[in-house]
């Protein structure tokens, strides 16, 4: 994928908001793969929604980096899914963000949440043991915080938690 002009912000850089739009075209992309596509929506009247995410930013993108996303699908029941994707730069490799996702299956007619029907839990499940194969990647499950009550690490810290200074007021 190519980042467009207008997305480049006043840093100089891709902001924050395009990350997601990025994100979001490959999420349709690899889930209509699996019969979640716009035919999906208007033929079943049900479609995904995501409930929440997690996006960390590791390495500023700029206007000419091709960037490409990897969709990993960790796990799946009857009404959700848990999803991890990466956006690298296209040519040279590096992490630009990781984004952690819940989706749920709607119905749009009632705007609940139900079931998937059973051919695209069965697309899913393809997917998930597909992907199962994969190392869990590790900003999975990551929560944010500043208190000594979680972990709480920056991107190229190689992955250690430091326990934040207490102080008194």
């Amino acid at each position: 994928m190519h980042i467009e002009p207008d997305w480049i912000d006043y840093n100089g850089h891709l902001n924050l908001a395009y990350y997601h739009v990025l994100f979001d075209r490959s999420l349709d992309e690899a889930f209509a793969m699996v019969g979640l596509g716009p035919d999906y929506v208007e033929a079943r009247r049900a479609s995904y929604f995501i409930a929440e995410t997690h996006v960390l930013y590791a390495r500023e993108l700029h206007y000419e980096h091709p960037v490409r996303v990897t969709l990993q699908l960790l796990d799946c029941d009857e009404k959700r899914m848990h999803l991890y994707l990466e956006l690298r730069h296209a040519t040279e490799g590096w992490l630009s963000a990781s984004c952690e996702m819940l989706g749920l299956h709607v119905d749009m007619g009632k705007r609940k949440v139900t079931p998937f029907p059973e051919e695209i839990r069965r697309n899913l499940e393809i997917m998930r043991a597909a992907h199962a194969g994969l190392p869990r990647p590790d900003n999975a499950g990551r929560r944010i915080s500043l208190r000594g009550d979680g972990e709480s690490r920056t991107p190229d810290d190689g992955g250690s938690a430091e326990q934040p200074r207490r102080t008194r007021h």
